[in-house]
Formats: structure tokens, sequence, C-alpha cells
């Protein structure tokens, strides 16, 4: 069955290309996909890595991601299957698990683990990293814990969408999500399509924008987006959102954007800031005990 929303956008944001993430580790040797890479960071600004993780394997993600240190911005960890324990410098734990989020704000620094508390079974899910502006880059750090529960959904016959930050939908239908950032504007969205089901998203046309899809395969205009790729939307002038279409499959893909910063970005590795005397201070200060 086709289902298929009367469409708000007039002009609609195209495919301007398709990216494959690389394979790599991180942690202690958890294996994942680097889908928004380095080289990708000034042009979907104000985003700077998204991370996807999957596997039965439990060799795959046992060792976790143990104490390490963050400065200069925000992650965003979503749980789509798994069980995972954050411990921080701050003071915060919590678990993640099936459905939940993790949001932090690194600020001036915090040093953090992430471990497993499951020994078998899927582990699945995502990490955004989200740039702070200049101005905020030296916040204390901060956390919170967004149980599945909590991330309000928007819906319509064959489309269920999890609003983790932004707001779905377009003009007149409209759910505010569990999360919203002022400075960047964030947009988070999971959606998840019946075959032939469609969704549209108002966008400001000012906003960069890409479609993951992580189950299935959709359409985003003329343009087939398959599974495990990234569809990096055209930030045409006139454009105002995004409309996505599941073919005979049902299908799940996340939908992120924002509102680029236009600062420079100086990063060596956990550390993110506007230039090589800051990252150079991250680094020492880390060193010396200072961050966190």
């Amino acid at each position: 069955m086709t289902t298929t929303l009367t469409s708000a956008l007039k002009q609609p944001r195209r495919v301007e290309r398709l990216v494959a993430g690389k394979p790599t580790s991180d942690g202690a040797g958890v294996k994942l996909t680097r889908v928004l890479t380095h080289d990708l960071q000034q042009r979907l600004d104000p985003f700077l890595m998204l991370d996807a993780f999957g596997s039965d394997d439990a060799n795959d993600y046992i060792a976790g991601f143990p104490d390490h240190p963050h400065r200069g911005f925000e992650t965003v960890t979503y749980m789509i299957a798994g069980r995972m324990r954050h411990r921080d410098s701050a003071g915060h734990e919590g678990l993640l698990q099936n459905g939940g989020v993790q949001w932090m704000t690194a600020g001036r620094g915090i040093i953090h683990s992430e471990l497993p508390e499951q020994e078998e079974g899927r582990m699945e899910g995502f990490q955004l990293w989200l740039n702070l502006p200049a101005k905020d880059k030296m916040v204390p750090a901060w956390y919170r814990d967004i149980p599945t529960e909590q991330i309000p959904e928007w819906r319509a016959p064959g489309v269920t969408v999890r609003v983790i930050a932004g707001t779905a939908g377009a003009a007149g239908q409209q759910v505010a999500g569990a999360m919203q950032r002022d400075h960047t504007e964030p947009l988070y969205l999971d959606m998840h399509l019946d075959a032939g089901a469609s969704f549209e998203q108002a966008l400001p046309p000012g906003h960069n924008a890409f479609v993951y899809v992580y189950r299935g395969s959709l359409s985003v205009g003329d343009t087939l987006v398959p599974v495990q790729r990234m569809a990096i939307m055209a930030p045409d002038a006139q454009s105002d959102g995004v409309r996505v279409q599941a073919g005979d499959q049902p299908v799940r893909a996340l939908l992120i954007a924002g509102k680029p910063l236009r600062e420079p970005i100086a990063q060596y590795g956990p550390f993110v800031m506007n230039s090589q005397a800051q990252i150079f201070q991250a680094v020492e200060d880390f060193r010396a005990g200072r961050l966190g």
C-alpha cells in the first residue's frame, strides 16, 4: 500500500552526492563505520562526525570506549539496540539502552567512558558530533539521558518519526523534539517508513542537511539512496525542505540538519576548537589534569 501525504513543499531539495562510510575502529577496538568524515566537516557544518556501529558479535564491541577526553563540542549517542553505561568526570552516570539517547556537552572539558553492559546480542546505534559556537566552547560540561519513552514521535499512516532534536513535519503538523539548541538549530530525526510511504520535512534553505539509510532503501527526490549510504542534500537557495519516499520495502533512515556556524574548525582527536593555539592549550590542560 502506498501512503503519500499531500505535499506542503514547493521545492524539495535534491541530492548533491552519495557517500559511503569508511570502516574503522575506535575506543578499545570497537568496529564501526565513519559516515561523516573529517573532509566533510566544512560542507556539513555544524556537524563534525557521524559514526554508525552495529554487530551481533560481542568481540566487535565488548571492549567499549574506556576513559577519554573531549573539549569544544557536543556528542549525541543514539542506541538502536543494546546497553551502554556512561560515567564521566563531572559525576554523571547513566545507562543508555534500546531507543534511548545520551546528549553530552563537553564544553571546557570532560573525561568519560562508555562501556557495554552486555556480553552477547546485538549492539547498534550512532554517535553524532555537533560543534559548539566559539563563545560556548568553554561552557561547563553538561549531560542528559533521554530514555526512549521521552522521545516524541510524529505519526501519519505508514510513517513514524522519532524526533530527537528540532521540530518534525511541515507547517500545521509539527512535533517538537526532546532537545533544542538555539545556535546550531539541530534537527535529528529517525524516520520509519512502511513500504510505499513518504515523509516531508521543512528545512530553512541555509541549513546543511543529510540523510543516512540504515534499513532498506529510499528515494530522495529522483535519487535512490541504498542502505548504508549518506545522501548530502544540495543547499539550493529556493529549496524549502526534504521529501523521502520508501520503495517496496520498509525503510529506516536518519535525517539530520543544522544551521552552519561558519567559524574556523581546528581538531586534534577528541578536541575541537577554533585555532591551533586553543588545541595546544586543550592538550596541555589534559596532560596537567585540568580537563574535567
